[in-house]
């Protein structure tokens, strides 16, 4: 924690005893904490909530990729940078947590679930796209994003323009993700080959043994800005709704992390945060709906 953060704290704990002492009705008062970056209005949470358990600890554990340019990417200070990390600090930012302050912890796609269930991490911010079958072991707040699978070839390479020109060719993604399995699902022709992470398809691509990578259109985008020799190629050919993991059955959490989502959309934090990582390479969308799923 920060010396100004602890010395926020310690203000707010000798106020609450001074008060404690005159002759208050006795009722438990949920934690108070300062509200991050927003001139330090305090936010109360729900005792007991998970909220007021990281907004109390002053920190968070945050999974994000560490490879993927634009998304999350780690920089040079050995820090993650990029759009998703930006959505994470916001978060973190409403508990009262200095960006300091956060844990972040690499999570590959294959590894997402599992480090939410067994509390390696607090929250998962990772091009994670919300779907049915990983709600049956975790919770999502969001979206946040609507991204769509592509395709990324060598620039020399002008066979493939789309998903029409797949058939029979080797395509790498990552083992686990939801693009292997609609490749899977939907292209039976395609010779799939799965990596573990999507930064491991770039040598298999510019040495011939694959002929494309395919998964969400801005992971590539990232991938091709930094490579002239690489290109995205076509439409996105499906909807990718990102979301942020949490616990399965922290519903109270995941709703607050929602109510957040809709505060950053409609005053601003939102778009610049994209415009600062992301938006440097992509135009600027709009704000997806936040869906309150029940279930």
């Amino acid at each position: 924690m920060t010396t100004s953060r602890r010395l926020a704290v310690a203000l707010i704990a000798a106020t609450a005893l001074a008060l404690s002492g005159c002759g208050g009705d006795g009722e438990d008062t949920p934690p108070a904490t300062d509200g991050g970056d927003d001139g330090g209005e305090t936010a109360e949470f729900p005792e007991g909530s998970t909220m007021a358990r990281l907004a109390e600890a002053g920190t968070i554990t945050v999974g994000t990729k560490f490879d993927q340019p634009l998304f999350g990417l780690v920089g040079p200070d050995g820090v993650p940078e990029g759009f998703d990390v930006e959505i994470a600090k916001l978060i973190a930012g409403e508990l009262g947590i200095d960006e300091d302050d956060i844990e972040w912890v690499e999570t590959p796609s294959q590894n997402r679930e599992t480090a939410i269930e067994n509390g390696d991490v607090d929250i998962v911010v990772a091009t994670y796209t919300i779907n049915d079958e990983r709600k049956q072991r975790v919770g999502f707040a969001g979206p946040y994003y609507l991204a769509g699978q592509s395709i990324l070839t060598l620039a020399s390479n002008t066979d493939i323009q789309g998903p029409d020109d797949l058939s029979g060719k080797r395509v790498c993604t990552v083992s686990g993700s939801t693009p292997e399995g609609n490749l899977l699902a939907n292209f039976p022709d395609v010779d799939v080959v799965p990596f573990g992470t999507y930064s491991e398809c770039l040598e298999p691509l510019r040495n011939g043994q694959v002929d494309a990578v395919s998964t969400d259109n801005v992971i590539l985008a990232g991938f091709a800005a930094e490579s002239d020799d690489l290109e995205v190629r076509g439409d996105p050919f499906t909807e990718e709704p990102y979301g942020i993991g949490v616990a399965k059955d922290d519903v109270e959490f995941r709703m607050w992390i929602n109510d957040v989502l809709e505060e950053i959309f409609a005053d601003g934090r939102w778009t610049a945060a994209w415009e600062a990582t992301a938006g440097t390479v992509l135009p600027t969308p709009e704000p997806p709906s936040v869906d309150r799923y029940e279930d």
